[in-house]
């Protein structure tokens, strides 16, 4: 897949825009196959990159069950690959309800490769219109074409943003 999400604002959490206030987040793995009703009015199908064998994180605010963003990450080659993220349906645009959603969801995918003892390293094949983009925003690096990834200190600057312990 092509990743194909705008980061809309390199925060320190999610911002409410009704309110210009930073909110908690916390993120978990999804435990449970994902069903068509799940994926209702996002872009994607997230079930096809579930069966590709890609483990799907889903963004919270914290202490709430309602879905921000979602990101696919898989260890593969000793890095953690992104197939796909999304932010969730009410925060697409200028009319979202919450700005940061799209680095945060970056920052989960650095975690992963973390943990997996892998630094921090992340690739993911972006839109070609974005290429500069991600490249501006999220300071990643460009293997060859749209393959893309994110550094060891591409890395840290997210984590320290979003994965505060």
């Amino acid at each position: 897949m092509e990743v194909d999400i705008l980061i809309d604002g390199i925060t320190d959490c999610l911002i409410d825009t009704r309110t210009g206030e930073e909110v908690e987040t916390e993120y978990r793995m999804r435990e449970t196959p994902i069903r068509p009703k799940d994926y209702r009015g996002w872009k994607f199908n997230w079930s096809i990159t579930e069966k590709s064998g890609y483990d799907i994180y889903e963004l919270f605010l914290k202490d709430d069950d309602a879905v921000q963003g979602r990101i696919s990450v898989k260890i593969d080659g000793g890095v953690a690959d992104v197939d796909i993220v999304e932010t969730a349906p009410h925060n697409y645009g200028h009319r979202g309800i919450f700005t940061g959603v799209g680095a945060h969801l970056f920052a989960i995918a650095c975690q992963v490769s973390l943990d997996a003892g892998y630094d921090g390293f992340v690739t993911f094949t972006s839109k070609s219109s974005l290429v500069e983009y991600y490249k501006e925003k999220l300071n990643a690096g460009v293997f060859r074409d749209r393959r893309m990834y994110i550094d060891e200190e591409a890395a840290q600057i997210l984590l320290d943003k979003y994965m505060r312990k």
